[in-house]
């Protein structure tokens, strides 16, 4: 039998792990909360999923050529055990270092891009 060693934060009184002070909600959010109906809670929003980093590029508008995400969506990263993320990772920045848009730094080009390249739990 192998011994272990207890956290330093470990009680053996169950009511010392009880919050004692209550828990104040935000009074906007339960006058928000009060506005729905019961429908309005069931129904899934897309409001709260965050698809990318917000990144700030200032003026610049610019598009991904579909190219580029073809080659990067050929060889995705799906976070299963057999696979190296490190390799997927490496792969990732080569292609992407391929590619220069005119005033857009390279970091902004690689984090465009880099959900392309998961699926799966990875995503």
């Amino acid at each position: 039998m192998t011994r272990f060693s207890l956290p330093e934060n470990y009680t053996d009184d169950p009511g010392k792990l009880v919050r004692r002070e209550p828990i104040s909600i935000a009074p906007l959010v339960l006058e928000a909360m009060a506005g729905k109906t019961l429908c309005e809670f069931s129904v899934p929003s897309t409001a709260n999923v965050a698809t990318r980093p917000n990144i700030n590029i200032g003026d610049v508008n610019f598009k991904l050529k579909y190219s580029l995400i073809n080659m990067v969506q050929a060889s995705p990263f799906c976070g299963k055990p057999n696979e190296n993320a490190n390799a997927h990772q490496q792969n990732f920045l080569e292609l992407c270092d391929t590619m220069v848009i005119r005033g857009v730094a390279a970091d902004v080009i690689k984090l465009c891009m880099f959900p392309f390249s998961l699926l799966g739990k990875a995503k």
